[in-house]
């Protein structure tokens, strides 16, 4: 049996052989014709938190493989998201562009995965809400957002374990006799970064990232099952560890600059040099859930992002210039009063 008969023969109702799709709300496979539900808890779930060794000299001990997979490609973006059970849609998650259907993928097998747990209707709630609490917004964007197409979706994450051994080099500023002078310093520490999270995926924009780069709790891994995609969208991982850590550079760079600031410990801290000694690499491939709401206001494509694990909400949004101009003349009204109050005080 290949891997879609695989994952078609889990999602059927062995009750009544109806299709069954995962309720984020129950926690489970729950049949669309006869609502029989079907726990996916197993005795190894405390296993999907475990973390996997990199040596960077040694062996691809984890290569890609080529599955047979319901897989819609994004004729926009580039996307590949793959489907199982029923195609719910002929739009992109992503970007909401056109997708055309292939049935072969080729990735790295997903370690763990995090599920649902905030249902459709309350990630339309989460998403209205953040729109009312939107300054200046136009008044008929809740409206137009309560109409958005929504898409969930599990994207593709590393998180990454590291040993540094930093050794650094900066300059600092201090004044003497009313002048700056600058000082050198240098130093050396060690720094564990434990459970940095990454996205494995060009398409993870910004958006998306910072929505779920919140709250990440391991304990809530599960062993990747089909079960858990019934009913949503996933992308599979395409990156090598390699290029997952090269992914991860930009972050960790910043984070050890920061450190570096805090060890030298006085104001003015630039020209930051360092070396860095990287052991211990352990990572995980995973897919974590959000829900995607696509409107278009005036024309224009956007986007309100919920993190389907504990509804996180950002999201894009247009401005209503009237109401800007008429912030900026009440602003510009309190300024002016301000100023006359100040000087028929005698205070100018």
């Amino acid at each position: 049996m290949d891997d879609l008969s695989a994952a078609q023969s889990e999602l059927q109702c062995a009750n009544c052989a109806g299709q069954c799709v995962y309720d984020p709300a129950q926690q489970a496979l729950v049949c669309t014709s006869c609502a029989t539900r079907y726990g996916l808890e197993t005795e190894n779930d405390d296993d999907a938190a475990r973390e996997f060794d990199f040596n960077p000299d040694g062996p691809d001990v984890d290569p890609p493989v080529i599955e047979e997979t319901r897989v819609h490609h994004c004729q926009t973006c580039g996307g590949d998201v793959v489907f199982v059970g029923q195609t719910l849609s002929e739009r992109c998650a992503y970007c909401d562009g056109p997708v055309v259907l292939a049935t072969s993928d080729t990735g790295y097998r997903t370690k763990a995965l995090i599920p649902f747990r905030v249902p459709e209707r309350d990630a339309q709630v989460a998403a209205l809400d953040w729109v009312a609490r939107r300054w200046a917004a136009p008044s008929d964007l809740k409206s137009v957002v309560s109409k958005a197409r929504v898409a969930g979706i599990y994207v593709p994450f590393w998180t990454f374990d590291s040993e540094e051994a930093v050794n650094y080099w900066a300059k600092y500023t201090v004044r003497r006799n009313k002048r700056s002078v600058t000082r050198r310093t240098s130093g050396a520490f060690r720094i564990r970064f434990d459970d940095l999270l990454v996205p494995a995926s060009t398409h993870v924009t910004p958006l998306i990232r910072d929505g779920i780069l919140h709250d990440f709790e391991p304990r809530r891994l599960r062993p990747y099952r089909p079960g858990y995609l019934a009913g949503f969208g996933a992308e599979r991982h395409h990156q090598s560890v390699t290029e997952g850590l090269k992914g991860n550079a930009d972050d960790k760079d910043l984070l050890i600059r920061n450190r570096i600031k805090g060890h030298v410990n006085k104001s003015g801290v630039h020209d930051v040099r360092y070396t860095t000694d990287t052991t211990g690499v352990r990572y995980r491939r995973i897919l974590l859930p959000v829900w995607i709401l696509h409107y278009q206001y005036n024309g224009e494509a956007m986007k309100v992002v919920v993190c389907g694990m504990q509804r996180r909400t950002y999201g894009e949004r247009p401005f209503s210039w009237p109401k800007l101009a008429a912030y900026a003349a009440v602003l510009s009204a309190l300024t002016i009063a301000f100023g006359l109050a100040w000087g028929a005080g005698g205070l100018l």
